[in-house]
């Protein structure tokens, strides 16, 4: 099979679908990325570049769209190029998020696009005036339409499009859902296991261990998307209420999702001007490797999730599958897997209270945190397990795909919104 992958920051969630592609010698893979660095055994990588940035002398609304039309130009001229070359894929993988998918059939009308579709933005009922209490400008909601223009184009030039969890695809208008199917990335749960031996050293050479009292919180960066105004502002009552507690802090400085503060270089520096916190138990530890990041997971009493109505963190399904008693935001993308008192603990994302509450009581019986790891891990390997559930999944709508396989619909059942459940196995 002649496969096409294309993310800008590959391989992103193309890496297990590629390398398994990539390991018969008989398949042609291909993958079309802005990232330079890294490199695939049996893949083939061509790089692209934007000739410009997005152009800021234009409407609010049309800033997002004028650079994702110089994405997708990109990765088009980088495939007539392939094509050019003699490579016509017979299935094309792309994630839309970016505007990578907008030219695809241009170049290649014979090949059928299956998309990654991540995320649909909405002016209401989901990320977008969560903070607010959902109250949204008239500006905020025409912003959020406009925001979608390169992802429904990319949608109906596309033959099929996958999308992570259930919220994920409701999102997406009622006239596309039938051609959406739900299938999560996957979690390696032979990876992301418990280990009672881990370790963590801190910078100041003291090493945290599952002896110590440790609550965790962890994000790719530090940032309100992901509660961590709300963790913080939480902090000095958890700490007075449990003296010998040490709290253990991941992510970068960086902003993967809404805006910086106006006030700070970012949101961890405006916090701690706010929030005055005991440099001796509470442990800010960047970006840290893979392997640092399970061992502080392995160690963590209680884990701490929080996020808007927005895509579910990979860290969530990563932290049940290594058995963490997790108190997560009662937010709809949380809720999809978690069950409150069943494989984990949810509250309310504004009640920092109620976060402190939970935490404490959960610290204080073992019993129960040991009850909700094992449902979690069991309820991961049972729906997101990499090798036995998505994978698998993944590679048979890749080959249904290719070969035009699609499901008929009826107009009456599509005048209804959907006909009967998502096509999570399709």
């Amino acid at each position: 099979m002649r496969i096409l992958f294309v993310h800008q920051n590959m391989p992103a969630q193309y890496a297990h679908l590629a390398s398994h592609y990539a390991e018969d010698p008989s398949n042609d893979v291909v993958f079309v990325t802005r990232r330079k660095k890294g490199e695939m055994p049996g893949v083939r990588k061509v790089l692209y570049s934007l000739p410009r940035e997005g152009n800021k002398n234009v409407h609010h609304y049309m800033r997002f769209l004028d650079e994702q039309i110089l994405y997708g130009q990109s990765v088009a001229r980088a495939c007539l190029e392939l094509r050019k070359r003699g490579f016509v894929p017979d299935v094309i993988c792309a994630h839309s998020g970016w505007g990578e998918a907008l030219f695809l059939k241009e170049v290649y009308p014979e090949a059928p696009v299956l998309i990654f579709a991540e995320f649909f933005y909405r002016g209401r009922g989901a990320d977008v005036g969560f903070a607010e209490g959902g109250e949204t400008s008239l500006d905020q909601l025409c912003r959020s339409r406009m925001r979608n223009a390169h992802l429904i184009t990319s949608l109906e030039a596309a033959d099929w499009a996958v999308t992570p969890t259930n919220w994920q695809w409701q999102l997406h208008p009622a006239e596309f859902r039938p051609r959406i199917s739900i299938i999560h990335d996957g979690v390696r749960t032979q990876v992301c296991t418990p280990d009672p031996q881990a370790r963590v050293p801190l910078p100041n050479g003291n090493v945290l261990s599952r002896d110590d009292e440790v609550i965790t919180y962890l994000s790719r960066n530090l940032e309100p998307y992901r509660g961590f105004d709300v963790f913080m502002r939480a902090l000095p009552k958890l700490l007075e209420r449990r003296p010998n507690a040490h709290v253990l802090l991941v992510g970068g400085d960086d902003v993967s999702y809404g805006n910086a503060p106006s006030d700070a270089k970012s949101w961890r520096e405006k916090l701690l001007h706010e929030v005055p916190v005991d440099p001796d138990r509470v442990h800010f530890i960047g970006r840290v490797p893979y392997d640092m990041y399970l061992n502080v997971l392995r160690i963590s009493r209680v884990h701490t999730y929080l996020t808007y109505p927005f895509v579910l963190s990979w860290s969530m399904l990563e932290s049940m599958a290594c058995e963490c008693c997790i108190v997560a935001s009662a937010t709809a993308p949380v809720q999809e897997v978690i069950t409150d008192d069943e494989n984990g603990v949810l509250v309310d994302f504004f009640d920092r209270d109620a976060l402190v509450d939970r935490i404490c009581a959960l610290l204080d019986d073992p019993a129960r945190r040991a009850r909700l790891g094992k449902a979690a891990r069991e309820y991961v390997a049972q729906h997101y397990d990499l090798q036995s559930v998505c994978l698998p999944k993944h590679i048979a709508l890749i080959e249904r795909v290719a070969k035009r396989e699609f499901p008929t619909f009826s107009s009456s059942a599509l005048a209804d919104g959907f006909p009967g459940a998502p096509p999570e196995n399709f």
